[in-house]
């Protein structure tokens, strides 16, 4: 059983211009290489953890509706948990994406628009139980893995051009906005 509660409901929900605000995040571990033929056994291989959709084919970084009574990286860091049951550091803004949800329409956001602000988030905890366990289920994958079993487009952007981009660059120390405490916060 799980102590934790996943958050239902609109009335705290926030919009602007239009567009339903959304927090979401790409968790992210490292694991040893064990590639025999790489050569290289010292070289860690990130993985992004992707859950299922609950709707159809495909899987889904966590993200969620963004509330009055929290930050967006507080907004982020509660959907990792409550859908993907992990917790960890948000260490970098990855950017704003805009996309039309076709479940979530409402009288604020008719058209149903949305601007989803993404983070990474460095895994440091995998909860043996969540809210969303029941219809969730987790799955570690090679960002190359991801990319070919994103559901959405927008997530896949936000995968080679925001996370991708700036891990290329925090990894070798190029000043990619790394380390634990270093997040630029979006203009939402």
């Amino acid at each position: 059983m799980c102590d934790l509660v996943a958050r239902t409901g609109r009335h705290q929900q926030r919009y602007e211009d239009g567009r339903r605000l959304v927090a979401g995040c790409i968790p992210f571990r490292y694991r040893a290489n064990n590639d025999e033929t790489s050569g290289d056994k010292t070289k860690k291989v990130v993985e992004v953890l992707m859950i299922n959709s609950q709707s159809g084919p495909g899987l889904l970084f966590p993200k969620g509706g963004w509330e009055n009574d929290e930050t967006v990286e507080e907004a982020a860091a509660r959907e990792a948990i409550e859908e993907a049951g992990v917790r960890g550091d948000i260490v970098h803004f990855l950017g704003s994406y805009d996309f039309k949800s076709k479940t979530h329409q409402d009288a604020c956001c008719p058209e149903g628009m949305c601007r989803a602000a993404v983070f990474a988030l460095h895994v440091k905890e995998e909860l043996n139980s969540w809210p969303e366990q029941s219809t969730r289920q987790r799955t570690w994958l090679t960002v190359p893995e991801a990319a070919s079993r994103c559901r959405y487009q927008w997530m896949e952007e936000a995968l080679l051009t925001g996370f991708s981009d700036w891990h290329d660059k925090w990894s070798i120390g190029d000043g990619g906005g790394g380390g634990a405490n270093c997040v630029t916060r979006p203009n939402c």
